[in-house]
Formats: C-alpha cells, structure tokens, sequence
C-alpha cells in the first residue's frame, strides 16, 4: 500500500524536473498540520455536537510549482496572467478522526435498548492522501513575493486519491447482533452484509480551499487554509445504512480540514 502513494509522488517529482528544463519555474516545499471535523453517518445530521465531537488531526507534506520566478536563471518568468495568479500544489497527508454518535438519540434521558446501542458504538476512520490542487491568487504572485509583511489570498480546487482504513465496534460486545447493534446497520447496504463495515479501501475525492499566506521573509511563508473534501463513497467512516431504505442517509462522507502551514522556496 505504502509503494502506492510514494511511487506516483516521485513520478510527479520526476515529471516536474522535466518541464523546468522547458518551460522554467522554480519549486516551493512545505508542511500542513491541523484539526479536522469528519462529517459521516454517526450521529445526528446537521447537529454541531456531533460535527465538534466527530474531530481529528491531520499532517502533510506539500509542494508547488511557482511559474512566476525561474530558479536556474533566479529571474521572472513571462509576465502573464496565469504565471502570476496561479500555482500547482502536490500534496501526500494522512489523517485520523474518531467517531461516535452523539445527538438526540443518544441524551441520558433516552434509556431504551437502542439509545444503549447507539452510545457503545464507536468507530474510526483513517486517510492517507495524495493529490493535485490548481491553486488561484486573485492578487499579483510577485508582488506579494516581494514584500514582507503582505497577505495572498487564494482559492483552489483539485482532486485526491486516498487508501482509506475504517474501524466499526461495540462496547456492547461483536457488532451485528440485535443485542449490540442499532436495526438500522444490520441491514445489508451495498453488497455489505451489514450498514457497517471494517475495511480498507480507495476512494477518489474532490478537494476545494479558501485561504491565504503570510510573507515571512523571502523564502518563507506562513499558509492557513480551510478544506473542503468530498469523498466518491460512503464507506469512508464505515457506516453506510442503506439508503434505499433509510432516507435520511442522503449524501456521501466528506470532512472540513483546517490547516496551518510552513512553506519554503527552493533556490
């Protein structure tokens, strides 16, 4: 699985070494590390505790193609409208979030067998990703390289490709008996014997963010963006109740991630 992720990383490496020599741009490093809110099938939809509570952390490396300076000659590249308003970001994260339910059906005041079932059951989701965002600056890239002190802003969109590790259990005991599992799960949902699964996989995703860097020195940035990423599955958090039947289980996994990050300009 490892050699997955990192053969197509090099790849993209390689590939980017080979158009510099062509088309000239020069290379920026970094690190991205932040609180994440999974929006999944445990809990309550639309209810804040459940979003607050349902919470993880993420790290990454990432990567740019800055196509407004040329490091071989250490000069602008042309002046036009995309090499001054856009870079190409590459990143490779990994994730983790924990799962619970929590909402209406779940308050002490609820003491039946199902509210039991519900606060035992727990779950856990892990990511590793690598992907491509088109990143836009509305502002000048150059200018704001060449000031310290100045913001900018961008907004991105892109794609990942993500190996996904999902945990479902019960304090109750082995899920997918009546005595430990809500009767929604217990249903088969897609081509699953169950609502529920432990499993790993792959899935693709959209990724969209909204932020901006800090100019720290020269060659340094500070970055903080927010995240959007929806996920091509819902078996991402390991729960899926079948939405044939339950209508209430309408759109596919997808998490909010705030990031905080540290960029460096390769010379």
């Amino acid at each position: 699985m490892f050699k997955c992720f990192i053969i197509p990383l090099f790849a993209l490496f390689a590939c980017s070494n080979a158009a510099q020599a062509q088309f000239g741009f020069s290379h920026e490093i970094g690190i991205i590390a932040g609180p994440i809110a999974f929006q999944s099938d445990y809990g309550e939809r639309y209810d804040l505790k459940t979003n607050l509570e349902n919470s993880g952390f993420g790290i990454g490396i990432i990567h740019y193609l800055n196509f407004s300076y040329e490091a071989d000659c250490n000069c602008y590249t042309p002046d036009t409208y995309f090499n001054d308003h856009f870079k190409l970001r590459t990143e490779l994260s990994y994730n983790k979030t924990n799962l619970e339910h929590a909402g209406e059906w779940v308050k002490p005041e609820r003491t039946g067998l199902g509210a039991d079932q519900l606060r035992a059951m727990k779950g856990s989701t892990q990511l590793t990703n690598i992907g491509m965002q088109l990143e836009y600056f509305p502002l000048s890239i150059r200018d704001f390289t060449s000031r310290t002190g100045s913001l900018g802003p961008f907004v991105s969109l892109g794609a990942q490709f993500s190996y996904y590790n999902a945990e479902a259990h019960s304090s109750l005991g082995p899920l997918g008996s009546p005595l430990t599992t809500f009767p929604k799960y217990l249903t088969p949902s897609g081509n699953r014997p169950f609502g529920f699964s432990t499993e790993s996989n792959t899935v693709w995703s959209v990724v969209s963010s909204v932020g901006t860097r800090y100019k720290l020195s020269p060659l340094r940035d500070l970055m903080i963006d927010l995240r959007f990423q929806y996920f091509f599955s819902n078996w991402v958090d390991g729960l899926n109740p079948n939405p044939d039947i339950y209508k209430e289980n309408k759109a596919n996994d997808w998490l909010v991630w705030l990031n905080f990050g540290y960029i460096y300009y390769l010379q």
